[in-house]
């Protein structure tokens, strides 16, 4: 078995030996605990008939502990200074591809299609860079591709808002979003101590599994996430003023908006975070036909 790369002793090492300074504008932390990374794998549940995705490789830390246990690894790395580093890193392994690609620019069902059509089960899994969590995430999610889901590592009070429930503080248009597509769930917490540099708050893995089918039915997606975004818009205010305010041609069907909140038996004085996804799934199908195309 070779040596471990998320060691700090093995990472300094690397690090020093190519040179690399770590860029804040990508959001670089490299993990230095192996264990919490096996950890990760384990809860993905990556087997032999496993093809992984990986976004931000960066030295290959995660990447490593991947290939020992899937079929294939395929990986997206933005910054071009680590392709060299993980070419070395990564050699001992010739179950792994890296794409030097933004991942928010990668057509992922033609990579798929590509590398990991003879693979039964395919899953995500990363240590995502904090600025594009939020991006990365809904691409993968509302691209509906042939994955089983994904387990990913963030800044501990996003993966909060992802599983969150109606009526706390995280709950948001993310949570609904979220949750329309995936069961949610934080699996472990993981203290900034742990990474090189230390970031400025703790991270958490999320297991987000891929449902079959949404948990609500919608006559129109795109009205359901149209209303679920204007009810959040400004948390402090009504349900009835964030949709008048934030729907386009929401004050020229004022009237109409009050009146189907009412027929639901939603008081127009609730919040947006009381309502739970049946509920926003109701009041999108009632607004449909004023809203929808």
């Amino acid at each position: 078995m070779y040596k471990d790369i998320a060691t700090p002793g093995r990472t300094k090492e690397i690090l020093e030996r190519y040179g690399f300074s770590f860029k804040k504008s990508l959001g670089q932390n490299f993990l230095i605990d192996a264990n919490i990374l096996r950890k990760i794998v384990d809860v993905a549940d990556i087997s032999p008939d496993t093809g992984a995705i990986e976004i931000g490789p960066g030295i290959g830390a995660l990447t490593e502990q991947l290939a020992r246990r899937a079929k294939k690894v395929v990986a997206f790395e933005i910054d071009g200074r680590l392709l060299p580093i993980l070419a070395d890193t990564l050699s001992p392994y010739d179950n792994v591809r890296i794409f030097h690609q933004d991942v928010l620019k990668a057509d992922l069902h033609a990579v798929i299609a590509e590398e990991l059509a003879d693979v039964s089960d395919r899953m995500v899994v990363a240590n995502l860079p904090y600025y594009v969590t939020t991006p990365i995430i809904m691409k993968l999610l509302t691209e509906r591709l042939p994955i089983r889901g994904m387990v990913v590592m963030l800044q501990k009070e996003v993966a909060d808002r992802l599983a969150a429930k109606p009526g706390t503080k995280d709950y948001g248009s993310l949570t609904i979003a979220v949750q329309y597509y995936t069961e949610a769930e934080v699996v472990m917490t993981v203290p900034r101590t742990v990474f090189m540099p230390q970031p400025n708050v703790d991270s958490a893995v999320i297991r987000l599994v891929k449902r079959q089918h949404p948990p609500v039915v919608v006559d129109d997606e795109g009205v359901f996430f149209q209303v679920v975004r204007a009810s959040f818009a400004q948390r402090r205010k009504t349900l009835f003023n964030n949709l008048t305010n934030n729907l386009p041609g929401g004050k020229e069907n004022k009237e109409q908006i009050e009146r189907v909140l009412v027929a639901l038996g939603i008081d127009p004085r609730r919040r947006g975070e009381t309502l739970d996804i049946a509920e926003f799934a109701s009041l999108s199908n009632a607004l449909a036909p004023l809203f929808g195309k």
